[in-house]
């Protein structure tokens, strides 16, 4: 199982290639200059508004923690089969919960501060602290584990999805959300390649549904298993784009 996975080319944009620069900047850098940690609240903006619309395609498109784990750990990673206790539900609602009653006490008390010389700082720096603790412990679990450990049990990946059920009960996903989609199920050779090329290890070939969707919350769109199918027979689509596929399979 050791060789199982394959270290795949992950980074298809400009943004995947260089995104992990601004979480080195904040992480590092804010310890110098802390306010730059303020830009992490629009990366939050960014994520959960992306989410709403989109799920988790945040997490591999534009994530800079994504990029970083992608770019720069993947080719150094040991790239093992990630545990199951950190894929599971308690693992990750137990750290979100975890993540967010540290983040929001520490929060309280910098808005103390409202008003000081010194708000601006302290708030950027909570940011920058976390941003470094996610650069070191998302590293160690990169290099010796696996590049996304950190992303099956990131409290913002968990925020994502939370925003996602809410957009989805809305009605608002089915026509915005683009999901990995197979054009015919008999034409897949079952050699479980998109589940070997995966960055979160899921496993798109034993679970696509009747629309030919793969509907796993957890996968992050990034689109590694369609650039390595040996069959091209995956792509992102939209539900109705995915009907209409299958449709023109079931003609020909």
């Amino acid at each position: 199982m050791s060789n199982y996975y394959i270290k795949a080319n992950r980074t298809f944009s400009t943004i995947r290639k260089y995104a992990w620069i601004f979480t080195v900047l904040v992480a590092i850098g804010g310890l110098w200059e802390p306010k730059l940690g303020l830009l992490v609240i629009l990366i939050m903006m960014g994520l959960t508004i992306t989410a709403f619309f989109t799920g988790r395609y945040w997490c591999g498109n534009f994530c800079p923690h994504g990029s970083l784990f992608d770019k720069v750990f993947l080719p150094i990673s040991q790239n093992k089969k990630i545990p199951k206790f950190l894929k599971s539900k308690p693992m990750v609602i137990g750290f979100f919960i975890f993540f967010m009653f540290n983040f929001s006490r520490k929060l309280i008390k910098i808005s103390k501060l409202w008003g000081t010389f010194s708000f601006l700082d302290k708030l950027g720096l909570l940011f920058v602290n976390t941003y470094l603790m996610v650069l070191i412990v998302g590293g160690l679990l990169a290099i010796f584990v696996n590049p996304r450990t950190w992303c099956q049990f990131c409290p913002m990946g968990s925020l994502q999805k939370l925003s996602y059920k809410l957009g989805k009960k809305l009605g608002v996903t089915k026509k915005s959300e683009k999901k990995i989609t197979i054009s015919s199920k008999d034409k897949c050779y079952a050699c479980g390649k998109c589940s070997r090329v995966c960055p979160l290890q899921l496993t798109p070939y034993l679970e696509f549904s009747d629309n030919n969707q793969f509907d796993n919350i957890n996968c992050i769109k990034c689109s590694t298993c369609v650039k390595n199918c040996p069959a091209n027979i995956l792509s992102l689509e939209t539900e109705e784009n995915a009907i209409k596929l299958k449709e023109k399979a079931f003609i020909k």
